[in-house]
């Protein structure tokens, strides 16, 4: 009869250890690996004992029950983390960052019935991470449906122009706090910190057109602001003259009234003084007169009405015999 086969012969009886304490050894070595963890930094581990679950643990080396008795769920709650919608971004770790559908996601209707191409980015951190992993069955997810419903209801609300130009802050500010009562509303355990447009264009057949619109928009704007610049130069400008000219107006009209005045005032001292002396005030008069109006005047001759002929009597400029002729 043939020898049994070598893995049904019995166990050597030299050896110093049975089959059983081998599997023993083998297994409590197995055991204390799988005991040990490590949280990675700005991460939070939640442990889960028989699918119950225990406790948070923070980053560091933990210890667990092996064998699937703990098990452990690795968190990033002091990480930043970001939705894109509409685009993708290479190279990126969580898995709710990018959509299925981008072309889907960007294409939106303005409240004016134009069609528009929104990108934007929500920025979020994980707050609560038992409310993150227990209240909702896919957090990542329901955010995102959440933040892109909410972007198309006040895209819905407001028209093209404001969306691309003039609206873009407020849109953000708007959908960031609709998006946080939502989330809280959720019980997701996140917080959202920031919603960002990116690019916001109209679709491609009519951007062409879209994009000369909103040059002429421009350069009617640039038309306004150039001539709001010469309206606030012109204007101080008139306006300075034009008081400067009132207050020449009104020193002279109280030059005028005060030279009035006094000529007023003068005359009646004057007349004050005919009254009195009539005679002598007159012949005052002429004869002050006389002495402001004769030192402005040329060389004058008076003679007297009988005089017949006046080239004798006018002196002759020159020699003395000449003068003396004339005498």
């Amino acid at each position: 009869m043939n020898d049994p086969h070598p893995i049904f012969t019995r166990w050597p009886e030299s050896l110093p250890f049975s089959p059983l304490a081998i599997v023993a050894v083998i297994v409590v070595l197995v055991g204390a690996t799988m005991s040990f963890y490590t949280i990675p930094a700005e991460s939070e581990g939640i442990v889960l004992r028989c699918g119950e679950y225990i406790e948070k643990v923070p980053s560091g080396l933990h210890f667990k029950i092996p064998f699937g008795v703990d098990e452990v769920t690795t968190v990033p709650t002091q990480r930043q983390q970001k939705l894109e919608f509409g685009f993708n971004t290479a190279g990126f770790t969580n898995p709710d960052q990018i959509g299925d559908e981008p072309v889907l996601e960007k294409s939106m209707v303005t409240g004016d019935l134009n069609a528009a191409l929104v990108e934007w980015i929500v920025q979020y951190r994980i707050t609560d991470p038992e409310k993150y992993l227990f209240e909702v069955r896919d957090p990542g997810l329901t955010l995102r449906d959440l933040s892109e419903a909410v972007m198309r209801e006040v895209v819905g609300d407001r028209t093209v122009d404001e969306i691309i130009t003039i609206g873009r802050q407020e849109i953000e500010d708007t959908v960031l706090a609709r998006a946080r009562v939502l989330a809280e509303r959720y019980q997701l355990g996140v917080s959202i910190n920031q919603v960002q447009l990116k690019n916001v264009n109209p679709p491609e057949p009519v951007q062409s057109s879209f994009n000369e619109v909103n040059r002429a928009q421009q350069d009617r704007e640039n038309v306004i602001n150039l001539a709001n610049g010469e309206y606030n130069k012109a204007v101080p400008r008139a306006r300075g003259e034009a008081d400067q000219k009132i207050r020449a107006a009104e020193g002279y009209r109280f030059k005028r009234i005060n030279e009035a005045e006094g000529d007023v005032t003068a005359f009646n001292q004057v007349l004050e003084q005919y009254l009195k002396a009539p005679e002598v005030t007159r012949t005052r008069i002429y004869l002050e007169t006389l002495g402001d109006v004769l030192p402005q005047a040329r060389q004058q001759i008076i003679v007297d009405d009988t005089v017949q002929q006046i080239l004798p009597m006018l002196p002759f400029p020159g020699s003395a015999d000449v003068a003396g002729v004339a005498k």
